[in-house]
């Protein structure tokens, strides 16, 4: 979300399936984006990915460009304008992905849609009317060149845990809205021929084993 740490490559996790490994990398083009609330294990999943398919492109979270590229450091209390920001790099770099690319993303436009409706509803200065439609707007386009959906919902399952310096409320009511929008496609985001959705949950090698099938189902 706001983070700025630095991130090494994570080692390629035990029992990735030789046969599917072969598969992808021979035949599967497709632009995948993975969403979740900030500490959902986005970064792993992304980076475990691309490590067994080397193809495949990363495309960072968009924080990271507006630091590392373009300068800009994001508020130590998250704004609309920050999400706003966020989501037009988002749809911006997507964009540049056509059909038939490899790329993994780590987050989709409907992740900062989720947070600028998370801010409302935690009672603090959320997007108005104008900005709010201009967000799903922006959305749609960039949902345009997702070819599979990935979502990350939070559960206590899985085991993933954030230590309270990462705004658990904003964390907790982002992963509600981004659920709600996954089912409800409230803003009509999701029409013909919408991207794939699939929820990922499990440890790390179940993550990575379910994303594997899910790009073989849709290549």
């Amino acid at each position: 979300m706001t983070r700025h740490a630095s991130r090494a490559l994570r080692t390629k996790p035990e029992g990735v399936t030789p046969v599917a490994h072969v598969r992808m990398y021979h035949s599967s083009r497709v632009r995948i984006a993975i969403s979740g609330t900030h500490c959902s294990g986005k970064t792993t999943l992304a980076e475990d990915f691309i490590a067994a398919h080397s193809k495949y492109v990363h495309e960072p979270e968009p924080y990271e460009w507006l630091a590392d590229v373009y300068g800009e450091a994001a508020s130590d209390e998250p704004t609309a304008e920050d999400f706003w920001r966020q989501l037009e790099l988002c749809v911006e770099r997507l964009c540049t992905y056509g059909s038939g690319a490899s790329v993994v993303a780590e987050r989709s436009p409907l992740d900062f849609l989720a947070y600028l409706l998370a801010l409302s509803d935690l009672g603090r200065r959320g997007p108005d009317r104008q900005m709010l439609a201009s967000a799903v707007e922006l959305a749609a386009a960039g949902i345009a060149h997702i070819d599979l959906q990935v979502v990350l919902p939070l559960n206590d399952r899985d085991g993933i845990r954030a230590p309270e310096s990462e705004d658990l409320d904003l964390r907790a009511a982002m992963n509600d809205r981004l659920l709600d929008l996954m089912t409800t496609d409230e803003y009509a985001l999701f029409g013909d021929g919408a991207p794939r959705v699939v929820e990922i949950h499990g440890n790390r090698q179940q993550r990575m084993r379910l994303l594997e099938q899910a790009v073989l189902d849709r290549s």
